[in-house]
């Protein structure tokens, strides 16, 4: 609770300024990679249907395969909430107008939580979190043993994990393995990895690999493949709760068809009651929202040592 004798400079005109610890806010680059939509039950559910096998030869009769039932993936409305209590003398004797900003700062916490929700699936990409959601597939969105009910192999197009740093070479090499990512059928997809998403502390060497007109770091003067491939997104966000160099190749569009998607059902409530005996101001911010990863084949992901 915020007291008087708790904040007795407020009380004193001498101060010239007494400030508000009120910081910009950083920018939520996970956002572009969400389907939105608002949650409409209390658990939501998606499925799969698998793809048709390869057409084969009409020897007579037209054959009618069956088409696997793929994973599902189930997603819960988790709560959140915060309040902040204030005296009333507190409110009535305050010398520098701060006090009835600090509930205003209800607003900040509720936009930082959503951008920390929003980066939790690359933090965690590679184990298996099942804060939000279950995935009967049951392995990490990153990995290199991602399975199909079909019965197709899965020897080669289901590896979406490397474990190498960022380079030119290792962004090209990246690049042609997931191309080649597989449907549930063992067929290829046609994959169009355009965006590099990577910690603040990679943009610098994320930014000379993609917008080098030549080989970087090569004394020739060969080409780069590289160059003007990739849109590269750093985010501050995933270098603090996440790695400094952990990185992820994404195909943009098909990550929202596929990939991720984040559901509000109450994005800000916020409500004020006084208490009638004490005269303690309450102020509170009550939230509901759910997030899912559907599918693994948008997206790449290196974890690196």
């Amino acid at each position: 609770m915020l007291r008087g004798t708790n904040f007795a400079d407020v009380y004193d005109p001498r101060f010239q300024e007494i400030f508000d610890d009120d910081y910009p806010g950083l920018a939520g680059q996970a956002d572009q990679f969400y389907k939105e939509g608002t949650e409409k039950l209390e658990t939501e559910r998606w499925s799969q249907l698998g793809a048709l096998t390869e057409m084969s030869d009409f020897t007579g009769t037209v054959p009618y395969p069956d088409i696997s039932q793929g994973y599902d993936t189930t997603a819960t409305g988790l709560e959140f909430a915060q309040g902040i209590q204030v005296e009333r003398r507190l409110i009535e004797f305050d010398q520098h107008d701060v006090i009835m900003d600090k509930p205003k700062s209800l607003a900040d916490s509720v936009a930082l939580l959503r951008k920390v929700h929003r980066v939790r699936p690359f933090v965690n990409a590679f184990s298996v979190d099942t804060k939000f959601y279950n995935n009967t597939e049951g392995v990490a969105w990153c990995s290199n043993s991602h399975t199909t009910t079909s019965g197709a192999s899965t020897a080669a197009g289901f590896d979406n994990l490397v474990l190498t740093g960022i380079s030119a070479t290792a962004v090209s090499a990246l690049r042609l393995q997931m191309i080649k990512h597989r449907n549930d059928q063992g067929q290829e997809i046609g994959i169009m990895p355009d965006t590099l998403y990577i910690p603040s502390d990679l943009e610098e060497r994320a930014y000379e690999i993609v917008a080098s007109s030549g080989k970087v770091d090569e004394a020739t003067n060969n080409a780069s493949f590289n160059y003007g491939q990739y849109k590269v997104v750093g985010d501050l966000m995933l270098s603090t709760r996440g790695s400094t160099v952990d990185w992820f190749m994404i195909d943009s569009n098909l990550i929202k068809r596929w990939g991720l998607i984040w559901l509000d059902k109450i994005k800000g409530e916020f409500g004020m009651v006084e208490d009638f005996d004490t005269l303690v101001g309450k102020w509170r911010v009550y939230c509901l929202w759910t997030q899912a990863v559907r599918d693994w084949r948008a997206i790449s992901g290196a974890d690196v040592s």
